[in-house]
């Protein structure tokens, strides 16, 4: 299983689920729904929090959250 917080900047992926059974509202919220294509842009000096661009939009979410994201590569 490969989460988002796997990705490496420049990597893209498609979400596919979570890992809990009932994901976070927030991150429904902002889009990252199943079939939603994303992309790491880069990470923070230390990692934390990430930017995304997901929809046409820059969306910066922490390592924590994109643990709970699964997405397959590509």
């Amino acid at each position: 299983m490969v989460t988002l917080r796997d990705l490496k900047p420049g990597e893209r992926g498609t979400v596919i689920g979570y890992t809990d059974d009932d994901p976070p509202g927030r991150l429904l919220e902002m889009g990252l729904l199943p079939g939603t294509s994303v992309e790491i842009v880069r990470l923070a000096p230390l990692g934390d929090p990430i930017d995304l661009k997901v929809r046409g939009f820059h969306l910066s979410i922490r390592q924590h959250e994109a643990a709970h994201i699964q997405v397959e590569r590509g």
